[in-house]
């Protein structure tokens, strides 16, 4: 058993969080996740408690967990794996399903309609499916909080160039590493819990993440410039403990799988609604750059390396990547 496994085990046991603690009548649904309680993700996540308590009769009891209070991403992705929790979101998602890299390669989409219609489709549904191969159950996906946007305390960033050498936090995900290394910039893997601190102290001159990030984590106290890109969003599944649904009678599954899919759609209503006002926010504390057109061009032809990376990898296909694109332009069906 890893180490980040046996902290995860310690960390539960402190809280009560071991299985065998489980009521005697009825499911206990434990979730947890890093972002604070007035983030947009917990927000959703008190909707889902109150719909899924209220929908079972109370059969499905639901205790929610928020800023990071169980431990790191890591350490709570661990946890469902080996059954301690029952649900997370956040940045590990590859461990359900490698596939999930598809939704942040970089310019893939274009928009948030175009985003909504790629999570909306059969792609989105197969890859979910996929997910079970690895001991988890994916009963919806959402967006990832919206689009990134980079920060740094050095220089505006207008173009790649302005981009070499700063030394740029990126979540611990192969795609955002290659396409900080695409861009020129030199990336440091850092779980979100610790950029603050590292962009206080000069350990790091910058990041990227999404502006309601910037905003719940107060890295614009810590920052001077933001540039608006809208390079990349990314996937936010719900991962759920397959052991644990499987066990659920199948109507309570039903009832779990539908407050689930209006968990994240509202998830997605709110963070939609919230990015430009969270934009606005930010810049009356930093500089702020939002890059349209031609100024995003030199940016999207170094990415074409990292879908071919990918490709190469074997972890998506060059048909899922024209797939996904079609999706999202409406040139294919989607579902309802």
């Amino acid at each position: 058993m890893n180490s980040h496994v046996l902290r995860a085990l310690f960390v539960c046991c402190s809280f009560g969080l071991v299985a065998c603690e489980a009521p005697q009548e009825g499911y206990l649904f434990r979730y947890g996740h890093s972002q604070s309680p007035g983030s947009t993700r917990s927000q959703s996540m008190v909707f889902f408690k109150e719909q899924l308590e209220a929908r079972s009769d109370k059969q499905i009891s639901v205790e929610n967990y928020y800023s990071g209070v169980l431990g790191s991403e890591r350490e709570m992705m661990d946890m469902v794996a080996t059954g301690v929790l029952q649900g997370t979101r956040g940045g590990l998602f590859a461990d359900a399903n490698p596939r999930y890299v598809l939704f942040m390669l970089p310019f893939l989409v274009e928009d948030w309609d175009q985003a909504e219609r790629l999570i909306n489709s059969s792609l989105a549904d197969e890859i979910n499916a996929g997910a079970r191969d690895n001991g988890f159950h994916i009963p919806a996906i959402g967006i990832s909080q919206g689009f990134r946007a980079h920060t740094n305390s050095v220089r505006p960033i207008r173009s790649p160039e302005d981009l070499a050498g700063l030394k740029m936090r990126v979540p611990p995900q192969q795609v955002y590493v290659l396409t900080a290394q695409v861009f020129g910039a030199s990336p440091q893997e850092m779980p979100a819990s610790e950029i603050y601190g590292a962009l206080r102290t000069g350990v790091l001159d910058g990041q990227d993440n999404p502006p309601s990030n910037i905003w719940d984590y107060h890295i614009y106290e810590v920052q001077k410039y933001m540039t608006v890109t809208h390079y990349s969003t990314g996937p936010d599944p719900f991962i759920v403990d397959l052991n644990w649904y499987d066990a659920l009678p199948e109507n309570l599954r039903d009832i779990f799988d539908a407050v689930a899919v209006e968990t994240m759609r509202l998830s997605d209503q709110l963070n939609r609604s919230a990015e430009q006002k969270i934009i606005e926010k930010l810049g009356d504390v930093l500089e702020v750059n939002i890059l349209t057109g031609d100024e995003l061009r030199p940016f999207q032809e170094l990415s074409a390396s990292v879908y071919e990376y990918f490709i190469e990898q074997g972890t998506v296909t060059r048909e899922d990547i024209q797939r996904a694109i079609r999706l999202a332009r409406g040139d294919e069906g989607t579902n309802e």
